[in-house]
């Protein structure tokens, strides 16, 4: 057993290294790039708020608003989508007995899931210091709401990886359909304050949660009356299990 979780290690480790030259490239610049593009769209954001004259639904900071709704929305996004095109981009490897296609997922959630929680860390740390935020209260809730965000977008990125897998056009169908989220998942708005019909219909938006227990666990008193985690976490693993079942039955239609 010891020697079999070791050679799963390395085959991870490896797949990561990989994964992290073939996303980024082999110049530093590239992954550096990468963190800094969604903070710089946070900020450009909230600064054009600010310059019309907006004040933040919530807290002081405009920027801290906007970041806990955007960056929670791009993490999700970025894992269900970039999850989607990993049997197709490993076809090569995984003809290696070594290598599964789970193995390939795992390897990009992990790279993906280690980039959003540094890209968090710098925007946070770069707030806190420039005065515009005050460090998170509940950073245990913070920890578990960054957890189930890389579960749901974990669940979406399998299911997606397999329906790609058999349907080829399905990348732009989900682009279309995932593309109203940026308006609906409670990144301008506070879901609590909405009238009641609104508020029924929003809550079937799993990532409307995610933003939601994201910011009950940075700010101190932010009053949640949407936010459902058992939700979340079920329909995450729901989705997980059906997209692991899904790879299996067609690994062979993969061949």
């Amino acid at each position: 057993m010891r020697t079999l979780l070791i050679m799963q290690a390395r085959v991870l480790g490896a797949l990561v290294l990989r994964e992290t030259r073939a996303t980024f490239g082999t110049s530093q610049l590239g992954y550096l790039w990468a963190i800094l593009t969604p903070a710089a769209g946070v900020t450009v954001l909230a600064s054009v708020f600010a310059a019309a004259g907006r004040h933040p639904p919530f807290g002081g900071s405009m920027a801290l608003f906007f970041g806990t709704g955007l960056l929670t929305l791009e993490f999700f996004t970025k894992l269900s989508t970039s999850l989607m095109t990993t049997f197709n981009a490993n076809k090569a490897l995984l003809t290696y007995p070594l290598i599964k296609e789970t193995d390939a997922l795992c390897a990009r959630l992990i790279l993906i899931s280690a980039t959003y929680v540094l890209i968090m860390l710098i925007f946070y740390s770069g707030l806190i210091l420039m005065g515009l935020a005050e460090p998170p209260h509940h950073p245990e809730r913070l920890i578990c709401a960054i957890g189930a965000v890389a579960m749901l977008g974990f669940g979406f990125g399998v299911i997606n990886a397999v329906i790609l897998s058999q349907w080829d056009s399905w990348q732009y169908v989900y682009s279309i359909i995932t593309r109203p989220l940026f308006i609906v998942s409670g990144i301008f708005f506070i879901p609590s304050r909405l009238p009641p019909r609104a508020g029924d219909v929003l809550r079937w938006n799993p990532v409307l949660h995610l933003v939601e227990w994201v910011r009950t666990g940075y700010y101190s008193n932010y009053d949640s009356a949407v936010l459902n985690r058992t939700y979340v976490i079920s329909f995450a693993l729901v989705l997980i299990l059906l997209g692991l079942a899904g790879e299996r039955l067609t690994r062979k239609k993969r061949v």
